[in-house]
């Protein structure tokens, strides 16, 4: 990755105003900053959430409290729990979350 043009700033995510997305069953609560190319947002998903699609973008994520399951189509199961991240590439493995208890992740795509 290579970040240019880009000052030294701070976000204070407690301020960003959030947007809902539905899910198959639960939603997700996300608080997004656009910098360039490069979104990074917080997300809390609410217990029971899974989401309503396979997702083939790219993505850092970092699990910052609770459990994020993710699915990917080829079957396997990862687990995130506070401190766990993952990364994938651009339409390498599609994958998708969900969680029973609820999480608050960190992403950057």
């Amino acid at each position: 990755m290579n970040i240019a043009g880009l000052p030294f700033g701070t976000t204070d995510w407690n301020t960003v105003e959030s947007s809902e997305h539905a899910g198959v069953s639960g939603t997700a609560s996300w608080r997004t900053r656009r910098f360039g190319d490069m979104r990074v947002r917080m997300v809390e998903y609410s217990p029971g959430y899974l989401a309503d699609h396979w997702c083939t973008k790219g993505h850092i994520l970092l699990c910052l409290e609770g459990e994020l399951d993710t699915e990917l189509a080829d079957g396997r199961h990862f687990r995130l729990t506070p401190g766990v991240s993952y990364q994938v590439a651009d339409d390498a493995e599609p994958h998708r979350s969900s969680t029973s208890s609820g999480a608050r992740i960190f992403i950057v795509d």
